[in-house]
């Protein structure tokens, strides 16, 4: 299958039925069921050896395990983090601050971690986000004195204590504020083998001011990178490996949004986004590869998939970018295309005479995924509806991945220690590198190192840099997507937790349910039916996608000329030239272009239409409201079903 028969595929695949995509991967799975029992007793063996470990557990390891999503409190300070950057004023943050403070059940969390630092969050988030000593009355008795403090001393002072706690909480998950603070923590505080893949925070540019601002931020990142790599930096020790190596794998890297470097970067400007956001993206890549660094365009919401491969080949056959081995692409396991997206990457080497990296990864806009394709009226969802058919396509895409030695370098992002296992399983002796955030999985990774001494783990660190407001949404991503109760960071340390309720079989867990698409997630056609009303969504036109949207200006494009007369009593009554009635419409954007005729009702043509309307109106009320309705009912079937040409009459 050549490289457009694959595109094809993909583009096919959106919105795939995710019963027969399953199917699909149960069929294609490698593993044995030997194979499948060692990763699982191995998993499960590597997460009690990390709930034994009491000094190596992670800051947000603990903090999911005391303030997950399954508890109101944990809710609210979500709430409160991500809220209070979007408040425009004071007052509003206030009323925001004492609706989620007065609500939650506080006390209830009072000493119940081992990490010092959530239990002084529970308090700093009250006070000063600071260490404070508290007596007895205080701590025994925190819902009075709760209220009594935000009465007291006012929201204004609370808003501020929530702010700073919600800073010293963000400060655990960021490297640095900035690359240069990031590159020297790093060093610090990881051994001389640890590489990052930096991370600039940030939201998509909005507007082209935004777009030149992170531009400069990641050329002068990649700049501060290639010196520190080449040991041009003060601090030269971590670029010893490096040195000795000379390998690109072993030299740390950066992740670059797409979204940031131009503010319409969608399918409906293809054209702009090949012309204006391509020279950026290229100008980044020819820096990288001037100091042989990696650089990996990173994923975003699954409707930018089909073009970002447009600028990814791009970047892949440019000649200027020749030799450099240091191109990646980071591949979302969760949508239903990821095995055909995978299979593209690997022609896409072969045809580029590249080694490109591949970081898989599960995904992490799965709520904002389901609920656009609700709101758009999809066909189905671009992404699984259960979290083991994702497991069970990270499985098949690492397999796939790990057969193309010479095509792909895989990076295998998880925190889960069963995909962790199965990956080692698959991999056998074949190169590849392990992912993880900072701020979690230190102790996974640190264990899982210990039980393969025979060979040397890679691990590389997703480094996220930046101040307090942009890394507030990253942290309510990465808390949405770790602390729902089936999360296994969530309760990968809770002892309450048996490690054979929290590890299963990942076949068996897909298998277990049928069929395989959620039961309790319907289609986004039958939303309202779901809700208990008698009606159904309407259907959306996918316009990222290039097969509908090939298809709906196919449509319109064969609009022929219209024809616009008065009817009466069901019949059209065309006009003639000779009575003057007949008149030609021409485009009102192109004089020249003739798109049809129209004709006016005479006095005559009106009186008949009023007379046939009186005579008919008697026959009409007698059917009944619940007649009629069926009668609208259809018209509204015949104009969705019709939604194209009607498009096309109206343009």
């Amino acid at each position: 299958m050549n490289q457009a028969e694959i595109r094809n595929r993909i583009r096919s695949a959106t919105h795939q039925d995710e019963h027969q995509a399953v199917t699909q991967l149960l069929h294609s799975n490698p593993l044995s069921r030997r194979a499948r029992q060692k990763i699982l007793q191995d998993s499960r063996q590597l997460v009690s050896l990390c709930r034994a470990d009491k000094q190596s557990s992670g800051t947000l390891d603990a903090f999911l395990l005391e303030f997950g999503l399954s508890n109101a409190e944990g809710v609210a300070l979500m709430c409160l983090a991500e809220a209070l950057l979007r408040v425009p004023d004071a007052l509003t943050a206030d009323r925001l601050i004492a609706e989620k403070i007065r609500g939650g059940n506080w006390n209830t969390h009072r000493g119940n971690s081992e990490s010092l630092f959530v239990n002084a969050s529970t308090w700093g988030l009250m006070l000063t986000g600071q260490l404070v000593s508290l007596d007895k009355e205080i701590t025994q008795h925190t819902d009075s004195w709760l209220k009594r403090l935000t009465a007291t001393l006012g929201e204004p002072v609370i808003r501020a204590a929530v702010m700073q706690a919600m800073k010293i909480m963000g400060g655990q998950y960021v490297l640095g504020r900035t690359i240069e603070e990031g590159l020297k923590r790093g060093a610090k505080n990881n051994s001389p083998e640890t590489r990052f893949s930096f991370d600039m925070l940030g939201e998509g540019a909005r507007t082209e001011e935004d777009a030149a601002r992170y531009l400069k931020a990641y050329a002068s990142a990649i700049d501060k990178i290639g010196q520190h790599q080449s040991g041009d930096a003060d601090n030269s020790d971590s670029s010893s490996l490096y040195k000795a190596n000379g390998s690109l794998y072993r030299a740390n890297g950066i992740s670059v949004k797409l979204s940031a470097l131009h503010p319409r970067y969608y399918f409906s400007q293809h054209r702009a986004v090949m012309e204006e956001l391509l020279p950026r993206i290229k100008q980044l890549c020819k820096q990288a590869k001037q100091y042989n660094i990696g650089l990996s365009i990173d994923a975003e919401e699954s409707y930018r998939l089909d073009i970002s491969l447009d600028i990814f080949e791009a970047l892949a056959k440019d000649p200027e970018l020749a030799g450099w081995q240091g191109l990646g692409f980071v591949l979302q396991a969760y949508q239903k295309r990821a095995p055909d997206t995978a299979k593209w990457l690997i022609g896409l080497a072969r045809e580029s005479n590249r080694r490109l990296m591949v970081r898989l990864v599960k995904g992490a806009y799965w709520d904002a995924e389901i609920k656009h394709a609700q709101e758009l009226g999809l066909e189905s969802y671009p992404v699984y509806t259960r979290k083991a058919n994702t497991d069970l396509c990270y499985q098949h895409c690492a397999g796939i991945l790990l057969d193309a030695e010479k095509e792909i370098y895989p990076q295998f992002a998880t925190h889960n220690a069963y995909t962790a296992s199965m990956i080692l399983e698959l991999a056998g002796d074949r190169q590849f590198e392990f992912q993880r955030l900072h701020g979690m999985g230190h102790i996974l990774y640190a264990q899982l190192g210990e039980q393969v001494s025979d060979r040397q783990l890679q691990v590389r660190v997703y480094a996220p840099i930046g101040n307090h407001k942009d890394l507030l949404p990253y942290l309510v991503r990465r808390l949405l997507e770790n602390g729902a109760n089936s999360s296994f960071v969530n309760r990968f340390l809770d002892h309450q937790t048996p490690v054979e309720e929290l590890l299963e079989d990942t076949r068996d867990q897909v298998t277990a349910s049928f069929p395989y698409q959620h039961k309790m997630i319907p289609l986004p056609e039958q939303i309202y039916k779901a809700a208990g009303e008698k009606r159904k969504n309407t259907s959306g036109i996918d316009l990222d996608g290039p097969l509908e949207t090939a298809a709906l200006l196919e449509t319109i494009n064969q609009t022929p000329l219209l024809n616009s007369h008065p009817i009466i009593n069901g019949e059209e009554v065309e006009g003639t030239e000779q009575e003057n009635q007949l008149q030609q419409a021409f485009n009102p954007t192109d004089q020249q272009q003739l798109i049809g005729h129209s004709s006016n009702a005479s006095e005559a043509d009106i009186t008949r239409a009023l007379e046939s309307a009186h005579s008919a109106q008697p026959a009409w009320n007698s059917l009944g409201h619940s007649a009629r309705a069926d009668i609208l009912d259809k018209v509204a079937d015949l104009m969705e079903r019709d939604c194209a040409r009607l498009m096309g009459v109206i343009a």
